[in-house]
Protein backbone atom coordinates (compact mmCIF):
# COMPACT_ATOMS: atom_id res chain seq x y z
CA UNK A 1 0.00 0.00 0.00
CA UNK A 2 1.02 3.85 -0.52
CA UNK A 3 0.64 5.31 2.98
CA UNK A 4 0.12 9.04 3.93
CA UNK A 5 1.70 9.30 7.48
CA UNK A 6 2.01 12.73 9.30
CA UNK A 7 4.68 13.24 12.07
CA UNK A 8 6.63 11.32 9.44
CA UNK A 9 10.11 12.40 10.93
CA UNK A 10 9.26 12.70 14.39
CA UNK A 11 10.02 9.94 17.50
CA UNK A 12 7.63 7.73 16.77
CA UNK A 13 6.88 8.57 12.96
CA UNK A 14 10.23 8.10 11.91
CA UNK A 15 9.98 4.02 13.38
CA UNK A 16 6.60 3.83 11.55
CA UNK A 17 8.08 5.11 8.53
CA UNK A 18 10.71 2.15 8.48
CA UNK A 19 8.52 -0.10 9.35
CA UNK A 20 6.28 0.41 6.84
CA UNK A 21 9.00 0.57 4.33
CA UNK A 22 10.35 -3.05 5.72
CA UNK A 23 6.89 -4.17 5.51
CA UNK A 24 6.91 -3.88 1.78
CA UNK A 25 4.93 -0.47 1.81
CA UNK A 26 5.62 2.78 -0.21
CA UNK A 27 5.15 6.02 2.42
CA UNK A 28 4.43 9.50 1.38
CA UNK A 29 5.63 11.61 4.47
CA UNK A 30 4.03 15.44 5.67
CA UNK A 31 7.09 17.52 6.26
CA UNK A 32 7.66 21.31 6.55
CA UNK A 33 11.32 21.55 6.39
CA UNK A 34 13.85 20.60 3.98
CA UNK A 35 15.97 18.72 6.74
CA UNK A 36 12.52 16.81 7.19
CA UNK A 37 12.31 16.29 3.37
CA UNK A 38 16.00 15.11 2.98
CA UNK A 39 15.80 12.51 5.96
CA UNK A 40 12.33 11.04 4.39
CA UNK A 41 14.24 10.61 1.10
CA UNK A 42 17.20 9.07 2.47
CA UNK A 43 15.16 6.64 4.72
CA UNK A 44 13.39 5.50 1.08
CA UNK A 45 9.84 7.92 1.51
CA UNK A 46 8.43 10.73 -0.41
CA UNK A 47 8.27 14.09 1.22
CA UNK A 48 5.02 15.63 0.68
CA UNK A 49 5.52 19.16 1.76
CA UNK A 50 3.19 20.90 4.17
CA UNK A 51 1.69 21.86 7.79
CA UNK A 52 -0.72 20.09 9.52
CA UNK A 53 -1.87 23.59 9.66
CA UNK A 54 -2.41 23.44 5.78
CA UNK A 55 -5.72 21.48 5.46
CA UNK A 56 -5.46 21.43 1.26
CA UNK A 57 -2.08 19.93 1.42
CA UNK A 58 -3.22 17.21 3.90
CA UNK A 59 -6.20 16.86 1.93
CA UNK A 60 -4.14 16.19 -1.36
CA UNK A 61 -1.52 13.94 0.83
CA UNK A 62 -4.34 11.16 1.97
CA UNK A 63 -6.15 11.40 -1.56
CA UNK A 64 -3.46 10.12 -3.26
CA UNK A 65 -2.89 7.55 -0.75
CA UNK A 66 -4.43 4.10 -0.48
CA UNK A 67 -4.84 4.46 3.77
CA UNK A 68 -3.49 7.29 6.16
CA UNK A 69 -1.75 7.15 9.19
CA UNK A 70 -2.07 10.76 11.25
CA UNK A 71 0.67 10.94 13.99
CA UNK A 72 1.45 14.72 13.76
CA UNK A 73 0.40 17.08 16.89
CA UNK A 74 1.69 20.34 18.60
CA UNK A 75 2.50 19.75 21.74
CA UNK A 76 1.71 23.21 22.87
CA UNK A 77 1.10 22.93 26.65
CA UNK A 78 0.57 26.37 27.21
CA UNK A 79 -2.98 26.19 24.26
CA UNK A 80 -3.53 23.03 24.59
CA UNK A 81 -7.13 23.49 23.26
CA UNK A 82 -6.13 24.81 20.24
CA UNK A 83 -4.13 21.63 19.22
CA UNK A 84 -6.84 19.77 19.80
CA UNK A 85 -9.20 21.84 18.18
CA UNK A 86 -6.12 22.16 15.16
CA UNK A 87 -6.22 18.41 15.07
CA UNK A 88 -9.77 17.90 15.32
CA UNK A 89 -9.53 20.23 12.16
CA UNK A 90 -6.43 18.13 10.09
CA UNK A 91 -8.29 14.97 11.14
CA UNK A 92 -12.05 15.86 9.69
CA UNK A 93 -9.97 17.10 6.28
CA UNK A 94 -7.71 13.66 5.65
CA UNK A 95 -11.23 11.72 6.95
CA UNK A 96 -13.02 13.72 3.88
CA UNK A 97 -10.68 12.96 1.35
CA UNK A 98 -11.19 8.99 2.60
CA UNK A 99 -15.35 9.12 2.48
CA UNK A 100 -16.20 6.19 1.06
CA UNK A 101 -12.90 4.84 -0.14
CA UNK A 102 -12.80 1.67 2.44
CA UNK A 103 -9.29 2.88 2.86
CA UNK A 104 -7.59 2.61 6.74
CA UNK A 105 -6.98 5.60 8.50
CA UNK A 106 -5.00 5.52 11.95
CA UNK A 107 -4.98 7.78 14.27
CA UNK A 108 -3.34 8.67 17.83
CA UNK A 109 -5.45 8.92 20.90
CA UNK A 110 -4.34 12.17 22.89
CA UNK A 111 -5.41 13.25 26.39
CA UNK A 112 -8.72 14.93 26.68
CA UNK A 113 -8.78 14.66 22.51
CA UNK A 114 -12.40 13.02 22.17
CA UNK A 115 -13.68 15.46 19.44
CA UNK A 116 -10.86 14.31 16.93
CA UNK A 117 -11.62 10.24 18.07
CA UNK A 118 -15.54 10.85 17.69
CA UNK A 119 -14.95 12.17 14.24
CA UNK A 120 -12.95 9.14 13.63
CA UNK A 121 -15.70 7.17 14.82
CA UNK A 122 -18.14 8.42 12.76
CA UNK A 123 -15.74 8.30 9.85
CA UNK A 124 -16.00 4.40 10.15
CA UNK A 125 -19.90 4.26 9.38
CA UNK A 126 -19.04 6.40 6.49
CA UNK A 127 -16.89 4.28 4.37
CA UNK A 128 -13.50 5.04 5.94
CA UNK A 129 -11.76 1.39 7.98
CA UNK A 130 -10.35 3.77 10.63
CA UNK A 131 -8.69 3.00 13.43
CA UNK A 132 -7.27 4.56 16.92
CA UNK A 133 -4.22 3.90 19.06
CA UNK A 134 -3.75 4.73 22.11
CA UNK A 135 -0.28 4.96 23.45
CA UNK A 136 0.93 3.91 26.84
CA UNK A 137 2.29 7.29 28.49
CA UNK A 138 5.62 6.22 27.95
CA UNK A 139 6.87 5.33 24.71
CA UNK A 140 10.52 4.44 25.06
CA UNK A 141 13.66 4.09 23.16
CA UNK A 142 16.44 5.49 21.67
CA UNK A 143 16.18 9.13 21.41
CA UNK A 144 13.04 9.16 23.79
CA UNK A 145 12.23 13.25 24.63
CA UNK A 146 9.34 12.36 26.62
CA UNK A 147 8.42 11.75 30.50
CA UNK A 148 11.52 9.49 31.35
CA UNK A 149 13.99 11.98 29.96
CA UNK A 150 12.10 14.40 31.94
CA UNK A 151 12.01 12.38 35.08
CA UNK A 152 15.92 11.92 34.78
CA UNK A 153 16.42 15.78 34.40
CA UNK A 154 14.62 16.33 37.53
CA UNK A 155 16.44 13.98 39.23
CA UNK A 156 19.90 15.87 38.34
CA UNK A 157 18.30 19.20 39.46
CA UNK A 158 17.10 17.85 42.24
CA UNK A 159 19.75 15.90 43.81
CA UNK A 160 17.66 12.94 44.35
CA UNK A 161 15.28 10.38 42.26
CA UNK A 162 11.92 10.34 43.91
CA UNK A 163 8.64 8.38 44.02
CA UNK A 164 5.25 9.56 45.50
CA UNK A 165 4.10 7.60 49.10
CA UNK A 166 4.95 4.05 48.57
CA UNK A 167 5.69 4.00 45.07
CA UNK A 168 3.34 0.90 44.18
CA UNK A 169 1.58 2.97 41.52
CA UNK A 170 2.07 1.56 37.59
CA UNK A 171 2.52 3.37 34.58
CA UNK A 172 2.07 1.24 31.76
CA UNK A 173 4.89 1.52 28.25
CA UNK A 174 5.49 0.21 25.34
CA UNK A 175 8.82 0.26 23.43
CA UNK A 176 9.11 2.59 20.25
CA UNK A 177 9.79 0.01 17.68
CA UNK A 178 7.17 -2.53 19.42
CA UNK A 179 4.42 0.86 18.75
CA UNK A 180 5.71 1.04 14.94
CA UNK A 181 4.81 -1.95 14.09
CA UNK A 182 1.26 -1.87 16.09
CA UNK A 183 0.31 0.96 13.39
CA UNK A 184 1.96 -0.98 10.74
CA UNK A 185 -0.39 -3.46 11.67
CA UNK A 186 -3.31 -1.37 12.47
CA UNK A 187 -3.28 0.62 8.80
CA UNK A 188 -3.34 -3.44 7.39
CA UNK A 189 -5.58 -5.16 8.78
CA UNK A 190 -7.40 -3.49 12.13
CA UNK A 191 -11.40 -3.44 11.52
CA UNK A 192 -13.40 -0.31 11.42
CA UNK A 193 -14.45 1.80 14.29
CA UNK A 194 -11.05 -0.09 16.05
CA UNK A 195 -9.67 0.89 19.43
CA UNK A 196 -5.75 -0.15 20.17
CA UNK A 197 -3.66 -0.27 22.91
CA UNK A 198 -0.24 0.26 22.56
CA UNK A 199 1.07 -1.08 25.25
CA UNK A 200 3.62 -3.35 26.57
CA UNK A 201 4.56 -3.24 30.43
CA UNK A 202 1.22 -3.12 31.08
CA UNK A 203 2.07 -1.33 34.97
CA UNK A 204 5.55 -0.85 36.55
CA UNK A 205 5.75 0.76 40.06
CA UNK A 206 6.94 4.09 39.91
CA UNK A 207 9.80 3.33 42.57
CA UNK A 208 10.89 0.78 40.55
CA UNK A 209 11.48 3.57 37.71
CA UNK A 210 12.64 5.85 40.54
CA UNK A 211 15.06 3.54 41.88
CA UNK A 212 16.84 2.54 38.27
CA UNK A 213 17.34 6.44 37.18
CA UNK A 214 18.84 7.12 41.22
CA UNK A 215 20.74 3.82 40.79
CA UNK A 216 22.24 4.85 37.04
CA UNK A 217 22.62 8.49 38.21
CA UNK A 218 24.64 8.07 41.65
CA UNK A 219 21.78 9.70 43.54
CA UNK A 220 19.57 8.06 46.23
CA UNK A 221 15.93 7.40 45.81
CA UNK A 222 13.51 9.21 48.11
CA UNK A 223 10.23 8.92 48.65
CA UNK A 224 8.33 12.56 48.50
CA UNK A 225 4.70 13.48 50.10
CA UNK A 226 1.99 13.40 47.26
CA UNK A 227 1.66 17.37 48.22
CA UNK A 228 5.09 17.89 46.89
CA UNK A 229 4.66 16.29 43.85
CA UNK A 230 3.48 19.20 41.77
CA UNK A 231 6.83 21.44 43.04
CA UNK A 232 8.69 18.58 42.24
CA UNK A 233 7.69 17.15 38.94
CA UNK A 234 6.28 20.44 37.89
CA UNK A 235 3.83 19.54 35.20
CA UNK A 236 4.43 15.80 35.44
CA UNK A 237 3.15 16.05 39.21
CA UNK A 238 -0.04 14.28 38.51
CA UNK A 239 0.74 11.59 36.21
CA UNK A 240 3.69 10.73 38.54
CA UNK A 241 1.18 9.99 41.12
CA UNK A 242 -1.43 8.40 38.84
CA UNK A 243 -1.85 4.40 39.46
CA UNK A 244 -2.74 3.76 35.53
CA UNK A 245 -2.14 0.39 34.45
CA UNK A 246 -3.41 -1.12 31.35
CA UNK A 247 -3.71 -4.53 29.26
CA UNK A 248 -3.19 -4.78 25.54
CA UNK A 249 -4.26 -8.42 25.38
CA UNK A 250 -7.87 -7.60 23.43
CA UNK A 251 -5.02 -5.26 20.89
CA UNK A 252 -3.25 -8.81 20.78
CA UNK A 253 -5.58 -11.21 19.94
CA UNK A 254 -7.16 -8.71 17.72
CA UNK A 255 -4.12 -8.02 15.60
CA UNK A 256 -1.82 -10.92 16.37
CA UNK A 257 0.31 -8.15 17.75
CA UNK A 258 3.40 -9.08 20.58
CA UNK A 259 5.09 -6.46 21.78
CA UNK A 260 9.04 -8.10 21.72
CA UNK A 261 11.70 -5.05 22.89
CA UNK A 262 12.83 -4.86 26.16
CA UNK A 263 10.67 -3.30 28.51
CA UNK A 264 11.22 0.22 30.47
CA UNK A 265 13.04 -0.95 33.35
CA UNK A 266 15.35 -3.04 30.49
CA UNK A 267 15.33 -0.31 28.50
CA UNK A 268 16.89 2.19 31.52
CA UNK A 269 19.28 -0.48 32.14
CA UNK A 270 20.82 -0.44 28.90
CA UNK A 271 22.43 2.99 30.06
CA UNK A 272 21.40 5.09 26.90
CA UNK A 273 19.15 7.80 28.58
CA UNK A 274 22.33 8.32 30.74
CA UNK A 275 24.45 9.56 28.28
CA UNK A 276 23.70 12.92 27.77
Amino acid sequence: MRIFVTGATGYIGSEVVRELLEGGHQVIGLTRSDKGAALLEKAGAEAHRGTLEDLDCLQRGAAAADGVIHLAFNHDFSDFAGSLAADLRAVEAMGAALEGSGKPFVITAHANGIASENAVIRLAESGVRTSIVSLAPSVHGEQDKGFVPLLIHTARMKGFSAYIGDGANRWPAVHRIDAALLYRLAVEAAPAGSRLDGVGDEGIRFRDIAAVIGRHLNLPTVSIPREEAEAHFGFLGALAAMDIPRSSAQTQELLGWRPVQPGLLEDLEQGHYFTK
